[in-house]
């Protein structure tokens, strides 16, 4: 497993680039299988979840290629309509082939899908969402098998705002006979990309940025090309670093609209940040000022990707806070190891108190999922001496190499290993 070792105490200083983002990429990775053609993705990130989802695809019959920064898939020659245990643990987005296959194949057989532990993560609302469109499932120890040769559109009324459902439900409904309506579809950035994405590829949607998308399924997709947005969590992960450490940086890549919330609170905290395009600038010299609460909610509320980061920052405010994270129960797991540097955590069902202006030293601390991997990295910028940030592979999931980003931040920071 990779680890860094850091020097902490030092502002942040200098520009970065955002990549694309994983979690948009993923769900328009595996649509590429209902095209029997070619699909480009430009300004797709080679990170970890993305390269375990090329596995897959090569393993259905696609073939890959890397142009730069620009992923080419061949999709002619698809003939598999599985995904077994060894590559579904590897990562979550691999349950996304479900709706894939099933709006290809009609049939599919699928492991339950991996990826890191903060929580149950049920996907009980995809699978009784494609029940109601004619779905048949069999379980069989860990594979689950789906018969959709009797797929149909319907009304669907989410009793959640699922992103995972509401993607799934897409990739199977565009290709699905007659009108498919999903009432209270999840509204994240990443399932905007995916329609528009199916829509640039022959798909018919309607209602996109809305709660309400209405899928009239088509006989078939066909060759496109289309750019990944960037990452909206790797975006707000380093504003969130330059908020916790202090200094003057851009961060090149920041869509307002996608990040309003995470941009309220840093402005509410002290900081000044201009944003001019896709370039921010944040500038934090002074004290940051405690929010009191922060709650996790669905797009457009305050992500839940980002919670683990903001435990830092609002460690290093005036004031105590509390962060409510409503969206997966096991979020908390990495205050643990925050604790470990310096942080003063409790943590009570569903909420977390963080006490402010905590002193962090640097020691050895041990990630346990991408995100809460990310929060390390910044508690040992923000800490006195060297921190060691080890299992680092949950990190390499979702940023290409956040080790050269932070050094662009001027970042004393480096791989071990």
């Amino acid at each position: 497993m990779s680890s860094v070792i850091i020097q902490g105490k030092v502002p942040l200083s200098g520009e970065v680039h955002i990549h694309g983002s994983k979690n948009a990429a993923l769900p328009i990775i595996a649509a590429t299988v209902l095209n029997h053609g070619t699909t480009a993705l430009k300004n797709c990130p080679k990170i970890l979840d993305v390269l375990n989802m090329i596995q897959v695809l090569e393993e259905m019959g696609c073939r890959v290629n890397w142009d730069n920064t620009t992923l080419v898939i061949d999709a002619r020659d698809v003939t598999k309509h599985e995904v077994l245990e060894e590559a579904a643990k590897k990562t979550r987005g691999s349950f996304l082939f479900l709706g894939a296959m099933l709006g290809r194949h009609q049939i599919a057989k699928i492991a339950y899908p991996g990826g890191c532990s903060i929580g149950a993560r049920k996907v009980d609302i995809h699978l009784r969402s494609m029940e109601e469109m004619g779905v048949v499932f069999f379980e069989d120890t860990s594979l689950l098998y789906a018969d959709g040769t009797g797929i149909h559109g319907t009304i669907l009324n989410l009793v959640f705002p699922s992103v995972g459902a509401t993607e799934n439900i897409l990739l199977a409904a565009c290709l699905a006979p007659g009108r498919t309506e999903i009432i209270n579809a999840a509204l994240e950035p990443e399932v905007i990309a995916l329609c528009e994405f199916l829509n640039q590829a022959g798909a018919k949607i309607q209602g996109i940025r809305t709660s309400h998308l209405i899928i009239d399924g088509v006989s078939e997709l066909h060759d496109c090309e289309f750019t990944i947005p960037p990452d909206r969590i790797v975006a707000g992960t380093y504003l969130a670093a330059v908020a916790a450490c202090g200094g003057d940086a851009v961060i090149d890549g920041v869509v307002k609209e996608d990040l309003t919330e995470v941009i309220r609170i840093l402005r509410f905290m002290g900081c000044d940040i201009d944003i001019n395009g896709q370039r921010a600038r944040i500038q934090r010299r002074g004290n940051l000022i405690a929010p009191k609460q922060i709650v996790t909610k669905p797009f457009p509320g305050f992500p839940t990707d980002m919670q683990s980061q903001f435990m830092v920052v609002l460690s290093q405010a005036f004031g105590d806070s509390v962060l409510v994270e409503e969206i997966f129960e096991e979020r908390f797991l990495i205050s643990e190891e925050l604790i470990r540097l310096g942080a003063k955590i409790s943590v009570e069902g569903k909420s977390a108190r963080i006490q402010g202006k905590r002193r962090f030293l640097g020691n050895t601390v041990r990630a346990k999922d991408l995100r809460g991997g990310a929060a390390l990295i910044i508690a040992g910028l923000v800490a006195e001496g060297s921190t060691i940030v080890e299992d680092l592979d949950y990190v390499k999931r979702g940023y290409v190499d956040i080790v050269n980003d932070l050094r662009q931040l001027n970042a004393d920071i480096r791989w071990l290993q």
